[in-house]
């Protein structure tokens, strides 16, 4: 029978997703929960895993294009009848088998490596998916010396090389076969690095713009160039980037929260020598080796302070009911600059970690936007964001509310200036808070009382004691 796969709907209650790459082609045959494809939506990259057994039937989409929630993806050949559906007590993995209803892939593994794995592909076979029977001469002087010394190019089993998903997708714009890459990264991951200057050795960089630790590559380029400053080199007049993904939903999201909530601004210039010399003592404490705690940490935990003081901040609007939603926890969003664009995820229940514990969110935050793993669902929820303005080396700025939130505050960077101190001046280190919030839900004078709370802990450390 043929089973055909929609597009699901994946826990983000967004229309559409883009096809980033297959991992099957058609006439593959595959196992359940064996990872098919890769879409990325308007907040994450998102490994797509077979809902049945089968044999790969057709392929529905190409990757590039943007397909809708519930639009054919993909067509399965299955052996046998009609599946029945799944009997009282049957275990997850078998019912996903059965057909009615269609599982629900949000957090679905990838198959497990035991006995019936997934068959992988050969490398013929990769080449016939990319439309090419054979290997490209530069390609083949370009790959690894031990790709090459296989007993069988062409018949040698393909393991998925060990990448990040933007890494793929990189490899994918560049036309770059990535087991063709050596890995440099950790226990071999292949970085952005590794497959730019395997591109820049088959002579194809100077196409795509892209050099060894840039770190980026024009998705597209205008054709029209003009001579270059020196030697007549032509080079491009323009580039055209769509607008995808991460890109598209940040927009829409920051023109609907600058159109619809009222902003209002106020900043505090605050001098955190003490909140410096405390992080200085936790980073020389053995016990506390491998945790890395910043600024940014303690920043996040006096906020976890002040919104419990004043809890106008850690509020919502309602306009269809006409109230005000007070929340009873933080869910606390950190902006995080990816290759892919603005993300911010947040940290579930941030008021109840304590400084090492945030500390330890915060950065496993953050490897994981970059990787492009972000779980939808920890991009929703958050009831109150930072932004750490400060690690680009600015001072001061005016943040855009998170939609549904009430208030942003933005850290600039930390700079080490002349400052009053106890009646002399001194050497100090100082840095200016910015504070965003929605007028309809905040005032003045509540904001004003939140960002002083915020400012007080970080300017003395130990009035955590009389806050908490």
């Amino acid at each position: 029978m043929i089973a055909e796969f929609r597009l699901p709907d994946l826990g983000e209650g967004l229309p559409e997703a883009e096809l980033v790459q297959w991992l099957v082609k058609e006439g593959d045959p595959v196992a359940l929960n064996q990872t098919i494809a890769e879409v990325e939506t308007a907040k994450a990259v998102v490994e797509l895993p077979s809902p049945h057994a089968g044999t790969v039937a057709a392929l529905h989409a190409r990757a590039g294009d943007v397909v809708a929630v519930g639009s054919v993806l993909i067509a399965f050949d299955i052996a046998g009848e009609d599946p029945a559906p799944a009997p009282v007590g049957t275990s997850a993995g078998a019912a996903a088998e059965h057909e009615a209803p269609p599982p629900n892939l949000v957090g679905y593994g990838a198959a497990p490596r035991a006995a019936g794995r997934p068959q992988r592909r050969t490398r013929a076979a990769a080449a016939s998916a990319t439309g090419s029977a054979a290997v490209d001469t530069a390609v083949l002087e370009a790959a690894p010396h031990d790709v090459l010394s296989a007993p069988d190019l062409a018949e040698a089993p393909l393991e998925r090389p060990r990448s990040t998903p933007p890494v793929r997708k990189l490899a994918k714009d560049l036309g770059v076969d990535l087991a063709l890459v050596t890995g440099t990264g950790e226990a071999g991951l292949i970085t952005r690095d590794d497959v730019a200057t395997y591109a820049a050795r088959i002579g194809v960089a100077s196409a795509t713009g892209v050099e060894a630790g840039a770190g980026s590559v024009a998705e597209e380029r205008a054709p029209e160039t003009a001579a270059g400053i020196s030697g007549g080199v032509p080079r491009p007049r323009e580039r055209r980037i769509p607008v995808r993904g991460v890109r598209k939903h940040t927009a829409e999201a920051m023109v609907r929260s600058a159109f619809t909530a009222p902003h209002a601004t106020t900043f505090l210039t605050v001098d955190v020598t003490a909140s410096m010399e405390l992080i200085a003592s936790l980073k020389a404490d053995r016990s506390l080796e491998g945790h890395r705690i910043g600024i940014l940490a303690v920043a996040a935990k006096a906020v976890c302070l002040g919104l419990a003081h004043v809890p106008e901040l850690n509020s919502a609007w309602d306009d269809a009911a006409g109230e005000i939603v007070e929340h009873a926890y933080v869910n606390l969003g950190i902006a995080a600059a990816t290759s892919r664009g603005l993300i911010v995820p947040n940290i579930r229940d941030a008021d109840g970690l304590n400084l090492v514990e945030l500390a330890d969110a915060i950065r496993t935050l953050a490897e994981t936007a970059r990787a492009g793993r972000t779980p939808p669902v920890d991009m929703m929820g958050g009831t109150f964001s930072i932004t750490n303005v400060g690690v680009f080396g600015v001072d001061a700025g005016t943040p855009i509310l998170n939609p549904g939130e009430a208030g942003i505050l933005a850290m600039g960077a930390a700079r080490r200036q002349p400052w009053e101190h106890r009646g002399e001046i001194a050497l100090r280190d100082v840095l200016t808070l910015s504070l965003s919030f929605d007028h309809r839900l905040v005032d003045g004078e509540q904001g004003a009382r939140f960002l002083t709370a915020v400012g007080d802990v970080l300017r003395e450390p130990g009035r955590a004691m009389l806050l908490g």
